[in-house]
């Protein structure tokens, strides 16, 4: 399962020197149908409301939506690719704050361009232990249309030496 990321082309500030404010580099990920049935046969979520817009719509959501646990893989992949190392990540947790509806597919090709997720994380603490090893606070952002779709997501991280 791989949806598709964009470059954003934007150079940060390397972890290993991370401070309090650091901003990490955003990401723009698209998430196809593709994706959706990808991800749920990786994790065995087959709920209707990923794959089927009558039985999504008849809930009252506004057609077929992203995975919660995809969109927060999502949200830890911009802190990830950041870190260069997702065994750094020592806590993450997220509070899901709206759906991500993903555009239906036309003859069984995935419509262009795909729900876009926009990604971005700023470092809002960072703590140094007595051995000298160093952990950050990572607030992180994710939104679709400009609006949040991820609350209180927040990610520790050990940092690099």
């Amino acid at each position: 399962m791989s949806p598709t990321a964009e470059s954003t082309e934007v150079t940060g500030t390397a972890a290993a020197d991370a401070v309090e404010g650091t901003e990490l580099p955003p990401l723009s990920v698209r998430v196809s149908r593709t994706d959706l049935v990808r991800y749920a046969g990786a994790s065995g979520d087959f709920n209707p409301i990923h794959w089927s817009d009558r039985v999504a719509e008849s809930v009252g959501l506004p057609g077929v939506i992203a995975h919660g646990m995809l969109t927060m893989a999502l949200g830890g992949r911009v802190v990830t690719s950041w870190l260069g190392d997702p065994g750094a990540v020592v806590s993450y947790q997220v509070r899901f704050t709206r759906p991500v509806p993903v555009p239906d597919v036309v003859d069984g090709v995935d419509d262009a361009p795909g729900a876009l997720v926009e990604l971005s994380g700023t470092v809002k603490s960072v703590t140094v232990a007595d051995d000298g090893g160093r952990t950050a606070r990572v607030e992180i952002a994710a939104k679709f249309d400009g609006k949040a779709v991820l609350g209180r997501a927040v990610a520790v991280v050990r940092l690099p030496s």
